[in-house]
């Protein structure tokens, strides 16, 4: 009798946002707009990339990794959250729960691996621009993305075999609009120090070295901006650190504030908070900061604009001329 207490349910129950119908129709409606921005500004960055070959650098290879990758971490949050909203029915299979933390994880480990290689990319730019091209050549990009895609599997399978092992008898309704460690761990009827030990470790040494490098990047480059004698190059160079450091901030801060902050502090709530800003917040923001600003992107796309309004007005007129 007590090993079958002690077997975990078929599916959990995603308890959600809320409860409230307007406030249902509310988060509804803000996580679709979110939603809509994240692919839209992510898919344009990708296109944009793809058409203008002047764009085929390694800055815009990292910028376009990135946007990929903030499109399947959005989508693999915000669709569920979406139907579970509407639906009375708001469970997810013991199957769909692990695939949707491994596919978080690996996202996730993905994001701090890449904002950390394209603040190593911007340093050697600006600070070794002389030897940029023969630093940064398409090998060691395609090498470190490779690179950081098999780290994050890894991490990822190691994870998601140790907190699916746990049997889950407390309850199997998730107090939250996703799965995600730190609440499945409230379920479990087993300690899960060890698992979260496990966690710590990894977020720290793979959160750390990304972070380090990412903050040493930016160290060096304003130093090297503090050089330049044109206030107006200054101060353009300082907001655009700026920028990315404060995307920097909210994501690692989220991120600790989930996987590092002590198990005596947990907290459904600040949990779910904080998941918000770095599921779908950051996605969202990340190719306004990055690259819409930029002037390159903003060029392509008024040019292939424009085209395409000078072509619809040439088909007009050859059908006004076929027409007479």
């Amino acid at each position: 009798m007590e090993e079958v207490n002690r077997t975990s349910p078929a599916k959990f129950i995603l308890l959600g946002l809320s409860n409230v119908p307007y406030l249902q129709a509310i988060f509804f409606l803000l996580f679709l707009l979110m939603y809509i921005i994240t692919l839209s500004g992510n898919l344009l960055l990708i296109v944009v990339v793809r058409i203008n070959p002047k764009l085929q650098t390694p800055m815009y290879f990292f910028l376009s990794n990135l946007a990929f990758n903030d499109i399947n971490y959005s989508s693999t949050i915000v669709p569920k959250i979406l139907i579970n909203t509407l639906s009375q029915d708001r469970s997810i299979s013991l199957t769909g729960c692990a695939v949707q933390i491994f596919c978080l994880l690996i996202l996730g480990v993905m994001e701090c691996c890449l904002l950390a290689v394209m603040a190593y990319d911007r340093f050697v730019a600006i600070c070794r621009p002389l030897h940029y091209n023969t630093i940064m050549n398409m090998k060691l990009c395609a090498s470190l993305v490779a690179g950081s895609w098999s780290m994050s599997i890894l991490n990822s399978t190691l994870h998601v075999a140790l907190t699916f092992q746990l049997p889950y008898c407390k309850s199997h309704y998730i107090d939250h609009f996703f799965c995600e460690m730190p609440p499945l761990f409230r379920l479990s009827c087993q300690d899960t120090l060890y698992n979260e030990i496990i966690m710590y470790i990894s977020g720290a040494i793979l959160g750390s070295c990304a972070l380090c490098l990412t903050l040493t990047s930016y160290v060096h480059i304003i130093s090297t901006v503090l050089k330049i004698r044109s206030s107006e190059g200054r101060h353009k160079a300082f907001s655009t650190c700026a920028s990315h450091l404060t995307v920097l901030a909210l994501y690692y801060g989220t991120v600790i504030c989930i996987y590092l902050k002590p198990r005596s502090t947990n907290s459904a709530n600040v949990d779910k908070s904080a998941s918000i800003l770095y599921t779908v917040v950051t996605p969202m923001l990340n190719p306004i900061i990055y690259s819409i600003r930029n002037k390159d992107v903003k060029n392509t796309v008024k040019n292939n604009s424009n085209k395409k309004q000078s072509s619809l007005k040439c088909n007009k007129q050859v059908q006004v001329k076929t027409v007479h």
